[in-house]
């Protein structure tokens, strides 16, 4: 502006003086751009590793959490605080490195400009600057991020509700519940959208405030300038100049004053990732653990002693069991006697408080909980299928495993026909939870999958309670070709399917009160022969 004003009286400085600066302007700015973008071309290098390392480490560490851990938590809102958790940190870092660094820059940079040039507009243009950015961060700090938070925490209910009723649709239209269903979801929507309309309507007062203090300190920057005009201490150029840097400032702050609000947004959505992190989990690897090695599938309960955190007394208190290799013992007992629980124990899904549980001489809590689970085959009452193919799904315990090994299972199991009948046959996918496929055929997928992974030891959680004569035939051949050479233990329901195991132990409030075969259990414990009596009631009746 003060070269033009020069080149106004005398137009022979117009190329000695104002063109090199046009050209000068021009050429800064394709400079800035090629910067900026050549920055951003490397910048995006690094966010798309660190997202992909969010997600895929957070996921690994949930994964790794206690079976009581995911039995307390929905599926759903563990998955969309994840998903949420890692667009958060990619907003996060955005708004840090790319909004809030160069903000700064350009606020300090100025600040000094003037401050070397006009010491009186350097300070003016500083305190109005702290002013502006410490009200900011004190109305986001206090007044918009509890609200914020409360709508993340909204949110997170929304996702668990919805994939809650998702998940059980089944259930849903059995009872014709969809109505019932609609208002449970309705209610939790209106919780959220009360909590994000408020959040968001303090959010735009905020802002309002943010434009009020921008206009002040515009105010207070030109007004100075046009003091130091009229007393003669600045030209035109310098007053241009001045406004000029107001705009870029208040531009700069304005935007500031977003980010950090945005900013403390993006901190409350992350928060449950990071709570992910900082979560230590009960059940880990000793320092220095091995990886179990079984020869035989000899199992020892040693004086064990467990008490679940939400009770007062033990479950167990001094339990002593041995099974020897190859042995079939089956637990019974009412629901509550800790039969499931001496199987959780045998898993190492929690931890005994006294004594030790041993494999073939080893103690379980001192070697790698992958190594001990992969050398226990669990077949469930209510199998468990991923929403893949039905090879992936019998392969689980496998990964290597050949086709040729995976339909070999397969017919050990008694599923292959039915499988080759289906039109994709070992490729087909089973849904969600393998709702595709019948409760037969999911039981013998299952049992396929424990054949072909081979484990030395067996869990059978009752594999025929609920099903019909048919697949309860073809399950209970499968089951023959399973056990053969292994030690099993079958938690039984139905006490007719046990009667050829080798021992039964009975249980009653944590403790062995009867162990032998069936037909001296008939005699001897009136507790097995008050439930096989019940049973065969039930059958008759």
């Amino acid at each position: 502006m003060d070269a033009i004003t020069k080149a106004a009286d005398d137009t022979s400085l117009l190329w000695a003086s104002v063109m090199p600066l046009f050209f000068l302007f021009l050429a800064q700015g394709f400079v800035y751009h090629s910067i900026r973008n050549g920055t951003l071309l490397v910048w995006n290098i690094f966010a798309i590793r660190t997202l992909h390392a969010i997600e895929e480490e957070t996921f690994c560490k949930v994964q790794r959490f206690s079976s009581d851990w995911h039995a307390n938590a929905f599926a759903g809102a563990t998955v969309r605080k994840i998903t949420r958790g890692k667009w958060s940190f990619d907003l996060y870092e955005d708004i840090l490195f790319i909004n809030l660094y160069p903000a700064l820059l350009v606020l300090v940079f100025v600040i000094i400009t003037m401050a070397v040039q006009w010491p009186l507009m350097g300070l003016v243009t500083a305190l109005s600057a702290l002013l502006y950015m410490g009200i900011n961060i004190y109305t986001v700090m206090t007044i918009n991020a509890p609200l914020f938070k409360a709508s993340a925490a909204r949110d997170t209910r929304v996702g668990a509700s919805m994939a809650d009723s998702i998940t059980a649709n089944a259930v849903v239209k059995s009872f014709g519940a969809e109505s019932r269903e609609d208002r449970i979801f309705g209610r939790v929507m209106r919780s959220w959208r009360l909590r994000a309309f408020r959040s968001w309507q303090t959010a735009v007062l905020t802002d309002l405030l943010r434009r009020y203090l921008s206009e002040l300190m515009g105010g207070a920057i030109i007004g100075t300038a046009i003091y130091l005009w009229a007393h003669g201490q600045a030209s035109a150029g310098d007053v241009v100049f001045a406004f000029t840097s107001y705009m870029l400032l208040s531009m700069y702050l304005r935007a500031l004053g977003d980010q950090v609000s945005n900013l403390q947004k993006a901190m409350s959505d992350m928060e449950d990732v990071v709570s992910f992190w900082l979560r230590e989990d009960e059940m880990r690897d000793r320092p220095g653990a091995k990886a179990l090695v079984v020869t035989e599938g000899c199992i020892t309960f040693d004086d064990v002693r467990f008490i679940y955190k939400s009770k007062i007394d033990p479950l167990f208190d001094g339990l002593n069991v041995d099974i020897a290799p190859g042995e079939r013992v089956a637990l019974v007992g009412h629901s509550g006697s800790g039969k499931t629980s001496f199987v959780k124990l045998l898993q190492r899904l929690y931890d005994v408080q006294g004594g030790e549980i041993r494999i073939d001489g080893q103690n379980i809590a001192g070697v790698t909980q992958e190594s001990l689970r992969a050398n226990i085959a669990l077949v469930q009452q209510e199998p468990i299928l991923f929403h893949r193919s039905i090879a992936a799904n019998i392969s689980y315990g496998r990964p290597g495993a050949s086709m040729e090994e995976i339909m070999e299972a397969a017919k050990q199991a008694y599923a292959h026909d039915f499988i080759a009948s289906l039109p994709e046959g070992y490729y087909t996918l089973v849904g969600e939870r393998g709702v595709k496929l019948s409760g037969g055929e999911r039981q013998r997928v299952a049992i396929a999958r424990a054949v072909l992974a081979d484990a030395p030891i067996l869990v059978l959680d009752e594999a025929t309670s609920s099903l019909d004569s048919v697949s309860e035939h073809y399950i209970q051949k499968a089951l023959e070709n399973l056990v053969k050479g292994k030690t099993t233990i079958t938690v039984a329901h139905r006490l007719a399917t046990i009667q050829d195991a080798d021992r039964i132990l009975v249980f009653d409030k944590g403790r062995i009160v009867a162990e032998g075969p069936h037909a001296e259990l008939i005699k001897t414990s009136p507790i097995y022969r008050e439930l096989y009596e019940m049973q065969i009631l039930d059958k008759v009746s």
